[in-house]
């Protein structure tokens, strides 16, 4: 990339963690000088920083002061940095670019990319099409705001590769590329902390499409209104996946097959991909999931028996409805990706069995009575947790006033606290679900280290009740 545009030219990162560490790593291969911007102190990035003691890059710590722009030709935001705090502000102001891994990665990938986005789902069906391609033969590269970043791997990727990015809002916001295959799964409330209305989180999904050439094709959740209502924007070819209607173009169910037509069938002919009591994940939401990867997967060529093979074997993914143990009786779910309480709705209705929920953390600004209400009429017990639980038990104490099967409400102040009463008050046939509507913010660097401790306290309750020391 001797020739790339970025070369000799300065690029201030914004935010050390993972997309800003990968482009610390990128940018000077292909010869840009590299700023790296953090709030945090030398004490909180030391381990962070330790794999970058004898590169070029320069670190600024503790703060995001104005006067790294004096010498910026460009801003790479990391995922969890505003667009809207002062250094960006006054950075358009003296018209320097802003942009990020994702937005860099399409400029320059040689390979043709599925892009993959949604309130809920990204994770499961990005997987689920990585996966199906990989079966299919094909080199795959998986990755943007799953696994690793992609930037690092721009030079081992060849034209005749298949790429298959996760894309959040955040990365979409500043975007003006678009993949040639891309998926909006469905738009329903969520960080509107961050972008502060349901109109701009919506912009900021359609951008994966937007910008789309006519031959590309974008997919939509036809049952989904926000994201059906996205489909009149887009300027290419449109499919859709459903579980309630049949579809000319994407994939849905008939009965218990789920087909695959028209533009996104590998020959255009409509097929059965599988039965749906093939798929092996709970509920609903995740047969959605599954007639998206298969309209997907299909719109990039991917044969039928190879999506038959994958779903057959496809379990789930870690920290989405993950069954960690069952204990005396009693089975413990993790579902630490759900942060918002759309996701925890369709996580209760995936069971029929007596529920303990745990919910906490720390509140995205999101509507809470749809679930309150849900909570009260199917869930035996709540323990709420964290910055945000008081208020959860709050409103699921409000619903109950109204009948429901609610047994008990009570607040905690940690997740160890909430899974040692779980254990204290459940009954063989419970689930103690942890899904908890909320950030992890408030205790833990993200979700999945939040579920990881939820694993740790179960596997410590397990020992106990064998009589196992600690």
């Amino acid at each position: 990339m001797s020739d790339d545009p970025l070369k000799g030219k300065t690029a201030l990162i914004l935010g050390f963690a993972r997309q800003g560490q990968a482009l610390a790593r990128w940018l000077p291969n292909i010869g840009a000088k590299v700023i790296v911007s953090d709030k945090r102190n030398l004490g909180e990035l030391a381990d962070a920083m330790l794999d970058f003691l004898h590169s070029p890059v320069s670190f600024a710590l503790g703060g995001h002061p104005l006067e790294l722009l004096d010498e910026a030709d460009v801003l790479f935001l990391s995922g969890g940095v505003d667009p809207n705090i002062t250094i960006c502000r006054e950075a358009v102001e003296r018209s320097i670019p802003l942009t990020n891994d994702a937005q860099a990665f399409l400029e320059r990938c040689a390979a043709p990319v599925i892009g993959i986005t949604g309130s809920a789902g990204k994770t499961t069906t990005t997987t689920l099409v990585g996966r199906m391609a990989q079966a299919a033969g094909m080199k795959t590269w998986v990755g943007g705001n799953i696994g690793d970043p992609l930037v690092d791997d721009l030079d081992q990727i060849d034209d005749g590769d298949t790429v298959v990015m996760e894309l959040s809002s955040f990365q979409l916001e500043l975007m003006t590329r678009s993949p040639q295959v891309a998926c909006v799964l469905n738009v329903t409330p969520n960080h509107l902390d961050r972008h502060g209305s349901m109109q701009a989180y919506m912009d900021a999904k359609a951008q994966i499409f937007l910008h789309q050439n006519p031959e590309d094709i974008a997919i939509f959740g036809m049952d989904d209104p926000g994201s059906s209502a996205l489909a009149a924007q887009a300027p290419g070819r449109v499919g859709y996946f459903s579980m309630r209607q049949m579809v000319t173009d994407g994939a849905f169910l008939a009965g218990q097959r789920l087909m695959v037509v028209g533009e996104c069938s590998p020959d255009r002919a409509p097929h059965t991909v599988c039965t749906r009591d093939e798929i092996r994940l709970r509920g609903d939401h995740n047969v959605s999931n599954v007639l998206a990867a298969i309209a997907i997967a299909g719109a990039a060529g991917v044969p039928v028996p190879a999506m038959r093979e994958v779903i057959r074997g496809f379990s789930g993914v870690p920290h989405r409805l993950e069954e960690v143990r069952t204990v005396d009786g009693v089975t413990y779910i993790n579902d630490s990706i759900a942060t918002a309480p759309e996701r925890v709705i369709a996580a209760i209705k995936s069971f029929k069995e007596p529920l303990i929920l745990l919910a906490g953390g720390r509140d995205k600004k999101l509507p809470w009575a749809e679930l309150a209400a849900l909570i009260a009429r199917r869930c035996r017990f709540l323990l709420t947790f964290g910055e945000f639980g008081n208020t959860i038990a709050e409103y699921a104490r409000a619903a109950g006033l109204f009948g429901g099967v609610l047994e008990g409400v009570e607040n905690v102040p940690t997740l160890d606290e909430a899974v040692k009463r779980a254990a204290e008050i459940a009954r063989s046939g419970d689930v103690v679900l942890l899904s908890p509507g909320c950030t992890s913010y408030d205790a833990y660097e993200d979700f999945q280290q939040r579920g990881e401790h939820f694993r740790e306290l179960v596997q410590a309750l397990e020992e106990r009740d064998r009589g196992v020391k600690r």
